[in-house]
């Protein structure tokens, strides 16, 4: 069998986390589902959840060097179970996943690593907190200080994070719903990072200062059969106000929408069904795919209306499971940064 079929056939359920759909509206029979009104347990929850299906820790970061340029970092850690259960050793059902990237205004640089669980290889502490896999690591004392280093073929990173503000919590408390059927996750963020550190590309190495989102979610059936993949916004306007916001594209051309409105101080507002709204305005060609690279974002609640546009039009996350991931810009209505994830665009 080819190596990387053998690979993506073990990791199947992890590459459909990495998707947005084709494994995430399935059955997940003997796996733990969340529940509403959830009581989390901090540094705990911080850690894996093995007896849940699918979780990840998502870290996104728009950035400048001396110059002004923008730059965008991602590090992604997935966990998905073939079982909700935890052994040592090689057969250990934990499969880990790891993705990371950055972005420049003219390049877009992406590897990935795989690891099975049980041997050491990946996996999360919650206290001290250190997720990892390989060499790639996102590690400090606590949650709101932290240390992110990994590299790939042709790039490197090396920062350090400190929060300045509080947790938020998206949906009903963290009960995140993703469809009118009732499919829904756990899912918190820590969305006040202050970062500064270096990256490194073909060229040198950048000194980078900027901002980053941390975001937190594990399920086990978190979208439903007809949801076919999803546009996740991370905004932070100028004025200290944030704003995350997704739809979830159905197959009969309908989506689900959901979102949060955050303010300096950490303050959240839900954003139900319809609240929130993003328009695709224009399309770039990626990687043979029509994908939507400029949209108007909507919160008539919060008199939002922007236009938001990828800094590189072309940040394909081309690995065994692709996909769009990168930074933008707000050039409309508003002022500020942020990033967008889009999924299921064949």
């Amino acid at each position: 069998m080819n190596v990387k079929i053998l690979i993506t056939f073990l990791l199947l359920p992890v590459c459909a986390v990495a998707q947005g759909f084709a494994g995430l509206g399935t059955q997940a029979e003997g796996f733990a589902m969340p529940a509403p009104a959830p009581q989390f347990d901090f540094p705990a929850d911080h850690g894996a959840h093995p007896d849940y299906r699918i979780e990840w820790w998502y870290l996104t970061a728009n950035m400048t060097g001396p110059d002004g340029t923008p730059y965008g970092l991602q590090w992604t850690l997935f966990r998905s179970a073939l079982a909700p259960e935890t052994t040592e050793g090689w057969d250990s059902p934990q499969i880990w996943f790891g993705h990371a990237a950055v972005t420049t205004p003219e390049a877009h640089f992406a590897t990935e690593r795989y690891a099975r669980g049980g041997i050491g290889q990946a996996g999360v502490q919650a206290d001290p907190f250190t997720a990892w896999i390989d060499e790639w690591q996102l590690a400090g004392t606590g949650i709101d200080r932290l240390r992110l280093t990994a590299s790939g073929p042709d790039f490197a990173y090396d920062v350090a994070l400190e929060a300045q503000g509080p947790l938020v919590f998206h949906g009903d408390g963290g009960y995140s719903v993703k469809s009118a059927q009732g499919q829904a996750s756990y899912y918190y963020s820590q969305p006040f990072f202050e970062l500064a550190g270096t990256i490194t590309l073909p060229t040198g190495k950048v000194d980078v200062t900027g901002t980053a989102w941390l975001d937190r979610e594990w399920s086990s059936q978190p979208l439903a059969a007809d949801q076919t993949g999803w546009d996740w916004f991370s905004l932070s306007f100028d004025t200290g106000n944030k704003l995350m916001g997704f739809r979830l594209r159905q197959s009969d051309g309908s989506y689900y929408t959901s979102g949060t409105w955050i303010t300096p101080d950490g303050h959240t507002t839900a954003l139900p069904d319809g609240s929130f709204d993003a328009e695709p305005l224009a399309t770039t060609a990626v990687a043979g795919r029509d994908i939507p690279t400029r949209w108007r974002v909507q919160v008539p609640s919060r008199d939002v209306d922007t236009i938001v546009e990828a800094v590189n039009p072309q940040s394909w996350m081309d690995l065994s499971v692709p996909y769009w991931e990168g930074p933008v810009r707000m050039v409309g209505g508003a002022s500020g940064v942020g990033y967008l994830e889009m999924t299921g665009y064949e």
